[in-house]
């Protein structure tokens, strides 16, 4: 009876053996080309996400049946490996139902058995565990530790339910005696082989996302001084040339309408900027507004005939709901592009669209601007102007000469401050009229007020802001030396560095304390009418335009003087 009932284990180990890598060599090729990374373990996963994981696993439990050998009307098995790593991978809703479908399966098919009802049981307990220990441990549930001894517990409470119900016993007990080894040790290790092999594929996809996520910043972090100015022939020449640098692709387009605006890279000799748009495809992605891979030189239609490119990626340039343009990325048979690329085009177009979209809001901020000098034109000082006009009257008998120049620098004060609202203006106009502010200080107060004007090459001709520089001169002058009995000495000092025009404003006078600091170096919203027009609009001026990396820079000391520095990108 024995002999009749005792096949021979290491014949059945080799027949497992043979069987658990074609398992595990199937499993491998399902992870390679889909996207199991994105399904799990995460609990706000869809539920036809959660769907697709239980059919998935639910078909390999069932091929893990048919993997063994029958023994006694019984399968000697490898079901246990898969419903285990599914439970881990999925939680309880998908450990639940992988282990439903194999165990139900196993129960029902036509071999049935004696052992149908323990086989069954076991395969639908071990799912249903590992699940719920999945949600215990979270993202850490991938162990392969962890799943080796899910299974081997799983697997020896299954010879259990075997010899606690299948009949007769002595049956069982053969059965047990030839499957259990067996069993236990080829779904405990290929548990583990298949949960780390999981685990090491999301931690490459999710290195691969890091990389792409990184490499589109980087493009982002470099493109987007460009793109601030909008979609225009030099900005998109500039983003193509970084994209080719970075991406390493076979040429780079960047589309306003039906014109190319830029195109760097392979077939630049007849896909030239300022043409018009050569593809068809690209005509197709800005009628339906939706990116596409393309790969075939068919697909391209290009009308040129030898053009080397074979692929393209193009997606859309949006602002708002309008499709301004297009980003193509081509490749070659030498140098084929690949879905990462696909990735990262989506990605940087969606970034430039937001940057577009931003576009606008900083015309709006310097629009406030303009207004904001409007403003302070009407702020001007009317005591500062009668101060003025009785100094020139008070030296029209004594000294009508210098009256005369009084009046010249008064006029060409006021002409300054009229016609000051016109965008940005070269610095050797804004320095003419902190002259004139101080030739007429100076004619008040004598001696009192020193100034020195220091204008390093080329700096003269470099853009700022107007009604910028002489406030922050007209504050040192009242609020520093002025403040003090002899008066004192202020120094305006501008030179260029780096692609910037760099200006201080130094005065040896009273000084601030550090509450005034801070104040002027608020960029919060703007002032009331009654805060005059002195270096916090400034500050909150240049802030405006230029972002908060470039607001004033003061340094003060209480008896000391006052330091202001500030930058202006040319």
């Amino acid at each position: 009876m024995n002999d009749l009932f005792n096949p021979e284990v290491p014949e059945l180990f080799l027949n497992l053996s043979q069987r658990f890598g074609l398992l595990l060599a199937g499993g491998f090729a399902i992870m390679t080309v889909t996207s199991l990374d994105k399904l799990g373990p995460r609990r706000d996963r869809p539920m036809w996400a959660t769907l697709l994981l239980v059919v998935l696993f639910g078909l390999f439990g069932v091929l893990g049946t048919y993997t063994g050998n029958a023994v006694f009307k019984s399968f000697a098995n490898l079901r246990a490996m898969v419903v285990v790593t599914a439970g881990l991978f999925g939680g309880p809703g998908v450990g639940f139902g992988v282990g439903f479908i194999a165990g139900a399966h196993r129960y029902l098919i036509d071999i049935g058995g004696f052992s149908a009802l323990p086989c069954g049981l076991a395969t639908l307990l071990e799912g249903t565990v590992a699940g719920l220990i999945a949600r215990r441990y979270g993202g850490n549930s991938l162990d392969w530790r962890l799943a080796m001894g899910l299974c081997l517990a799983g697997e020896t409470l299954h010879m259990g339910l075997v010899l606690l119900f299948s009949q007769p016993l002595v049956e069982a007990v053969a059965l047990v005696q030839v499957i259990a080894l067996p069993m236990i040790v080829f779904n405990s290790l290929g548990a583990a082989l298949f949960v780390k092999a999981l685990d090491l594929q999301m931690r490459f996809k999710q290195a691969q996302d890091r990389d792409l996520a990184r490499q589109i910043l980087s493009i982002a972090n470099q493109t987007v001084g460009y793109l601030r100015s909008g979609l225009t022939v030099d900005s998109a020449k500039a983003t193509a040339a970084i994209i080719m640098h970075e991406a390493q692709v076979a040429a780079v387009a960047v589309t306003s309408g039906q014109t190319i605006l830029a195109h760097a890279g392979e077939g630049e000799d007849h896909h030239q900027s300022g043409g018009i748009v050569l593809t068809q495809a690209t005509q197709r992605v800005i009628e339906s507004g939706e990116p596409v891979f393309i790969r075939g030189k068919s697909e391209i239609a290009c009308s040129e005939r030898g053009c080397p490119l074979s692929e393209a990626i193009i997606v859309p340039l949006r602002k708002g709901q309008t499709i301004l343009g297009c980003l193509k990325l081509y490749g070659t048979h030498r140098l084929p592009l690949d879905e990462t690329l696909f990735e990262l085009a989506k990605g940087l177009a969606d970034l430039f669209s937001t940057q577009l979209e931003l576009e606008d809001i900083g015309i709006k901020n310097q629009l406030l601007a303009h207004a904001e000098i409007r403003r302070l034109q009407a702020q001007i000082n009317p005591h500062f102007l009668f101060n003025s006009l009785n100094t020139i009257a008070s030296f029209c008998r004594t000294a009508p000469a210098q009256a005369r120049e009084l009046l010249l620098d008064l006029s060409r004060y006021m002409r300054r401050n009229l016609d000051s609202s016109r965008g940005l203006i070269r610095l050797s106009e804004e320095v003419d009229q902190t002259r004139a502010y101080l030739a007429i200080e100076q004619a008040r107060f004598g001696e009192r007020i020193k100034a020195d004007i220091d204008l390093g090459p080329g700096a003269q001709d470099c853009l700022v802001p107007p009604l910028l520089i002489q406030p922050l001169v007209e504050n040192a002058v009242r609020h520093g030396i002025l403040a003090k009995e002899e008066g004192g000495l202020v120094r305006l000092t501008a030179w260029r560095e780096n692609g910037h025009l760099l200006v201080e404003v130094h005065d040896d006078g009273a000084g601030m304390q550090d509450d005034q600091v801070r104040a002027i170096s608020s960029a919060g919203t703007l002032e009331s009418l009654t805060e005059g027009i002195g270096a916090r609009n400034s500050n909150q001026r240049l802030v405006q335009l230029f972002g908060p990396d470039y607001g004033l820079n003061v340094v003060s000391t209480v008896g000391e003087g006052t330091s202001i520095s500030l930058r202006i990108p040319q």
